[in-house]
């Protein structure tokens, strides 16, 4: 892997991860439709790390309130403290994507990287969001979650094995149909991923070491430093414009891409351009 190829890949995640298009698959369609060779899962992960610890800093002070609530109710189940009640929900939120994940990694999901199905993903699931964000209402917060509302959020995470579903598309999506505001459903997406993606980037860093693969982890960590700084400022983009914005732009793009993925897997776009 070149210099060039680690930079773009990981500036195309950070700029993806917490927008709701589907980074794995702009990921992976980057190989697709460039002379570049496909990366592979394990930098995939890496670049996600970097927008995880994006995350955390984002929202520090979110994090610290959840280790305040948790000393202050003794880390006992609680909802009594705003900050040990996220907590308790994220931790909820987490133990689909455990079972399901471990499930999924031992069968392999090499054959999962295909553009016709990223097409189907990204193009199904952003109808999805648009009918989510159309029709639901808009007046809950993460203080008003409970753990079934945390659960159902963690089972819609698993479907983002697939490629092109997006992860936070699809979490989104839940919190949406579950009446959540916005920014609201964005931020507790983005807090739901650190767990999954961190328990995710240390199994496959603990692969690569196994294998005495420190080129690749060595190709890693400067994944994650890039896909760190484009995802900080990602970040600041998605939430200031949900202050005041749907997620229709996304939508959009969505179909357009999902059609396009489409056309070309099925051999229509090549017969139109003929």
């Amino acid at each position: 892997m070149t210099d060039l190829q680690l930079m773009l890949l990981s500036a195309l995640q950070g700029i993806t991860e917490f927008l709701p298009v589907s980074s794995s698959g702009h990921l992976i369609l980057f190989s697709h439709f460039t002379s570049f060779p496909d990366q592979g899962l394990g930098l995939d992960v890496a670049v996600h790390v970097g927008s995880i610890l994006a995350v955390m800093i984002y929202f520090s002070e979110t994090i610290w309130a959840m280790i305040k609530g948790l000393l202050k109710t003794k880390f006992l189940p609680s909802f009594a403290d705003i900050g040990a009640k996220t907590f308790w929900l994220i931790a909820a939120g987490t133990l689909p994507i455990v079972a399901v994940g471990y499930y999924v990694e031992s069968r392999g999901m090499q054959e999962l990287r295909n553009p016709c199905l990223i097409g189907w993903t990204i193009l199904g699931y952003g109808i999805l969001l648009f009918l989510a964000d159309k029709f639901s209402m808009t007046i809950r917060e993460i203080k008003h979650l409970t753990i079934l509302d945390a659960l159902l959020i963690g089972c819609a995470q698993c479907l983002a094995l697939i490629p092109g579903t997006s992860r936070s598309g699809i979490t989104i999506t839940m919190a949406r149909f579950l009446s959540m505001e916005r920014r609201e459903a964005a931020k507790f997406s983005m807090l739901l991923s650190i767990p999954a993606i961190l328990g995710a980037g240390i199994l496959v860093g603990w692969e690569l070491y196994k294998q005495d693969g420190l080129a690749d982890l060595a190709y890693a960590i400067d994944g994650v430093t890039y896909s760190f700084a484009a995802s900080i400022v990602a970040i600041y983009i998605v939430m200031w414009w949900l202050k005041k914005s749907t997620f229709l732009p996304f939508v959009i793009y969505r179909i357009a891409l999902g059609g396009f993925l489409l056309l070309d897997s099925y051999g229509y776009l090549n017969k139109f351009l003929d």
